[in-house]
């Protein structure tokens, strides 16, 4: 827990302590590249344990801090104040939301020119609550992704709160976006199916999500079962 693990070439996650989320227990992921100039860039960045840094400080210069989405910020701040030279990133609307964290910049639906050889980008669009911004670094294959797909193990949870993770879809094998925010698409399902279809093309090898278990293998089989709900309806 909360020390590098290698999972492919200049990639890396980091699990992450458990928060509480209305009253549920979430795992958390960050994930790290190491970008051909050596700058690290750190994609959700979590609670920072004893010898992290140390850690990270070898790896090579923290220059990029990104928040994907209006709910991973909570230890923004926290990497700010640590890394004071580096460029932070906010998702759409999140710095409005949160003005108190010094952003430097809001994220594009096309990828920074700092990273824009190495990691593709996309804002994953139709939903009226939030908008996540995807990445897929290309070298390893590896999709990022933080709340589209969560996919916590089947023990994880207990009790009401296990029955809760079940009707709402985001228990492993089978986890997706949860169903909350999947009705937040019911406007938005054409959008939506557009950004599925460009994370389809980049052909992903592996998927890291922020909660729950990571996807190694078979990961465009998992992608197309888990956003199984964008399927057109019959007529």
């Amino acid at each position: 827990m909360n020390f590098l693990k290698e999972i492919s070439k200049n990639i890396w996650i980091i699990d992450g302590d458990t928060v509480s989320w209305y009253g549920m227990p979430y795992t958390t992921r960050t994930t790290i590249v190491r970008l051909e100039n050596g700058d690290i860039w750190v994609h959700s960045p979590g609670t920072i344990a004893d010898g992290l840094l140390a850690e990270m400080d070898q790896l090579g210069k923290v220059k990029h801090l990104v928040s994907p989405n209006k709910i991973h910020h909570l230890f923004m701040a926290q990497w700010i104040d640590i890394y004071p030279e580096a460029l932070s990133y906010s998702s759409p609307g999140l710095s409005k939301k949160i003005p108190n964290i010094p952003f430097n910049k809001e994220l594009q639906d096309y990828s920074e020119k700092d990273w824009k050889n190495e990691i593709d980008q996309m804002i994953f669009k139709g939903s009226s609550a939030m908008e996540e911004v995807v990445f897929f670094h290309r070298s390893s294959k590896t999709l990022i992704l933080t709340d589209l797909i969560e996919n916590f193990h089947p023990d994880h949870f207990s009790g009401f709160r296990k029955v809760i993770a079940k009707m709402t879809g985001i228990v492993s094998p089978n986890g997706k976006t949860p169903l909350d925010w999947r009705w937040s698409f019911i406007m938005g399902k054409k959008e939506a199916r557009v950004c599925f279809e460009k994370m389809l093309a980049w052909a992903p090898e592996k998927i890291v999500i922020a909660h729950g278990e990571c996807i190694f293998k078979d990961a465009i089989s998992f992608l197309e079962g888990s956003f199984g709900w964008l399927k057109k309806s019959k007529t």
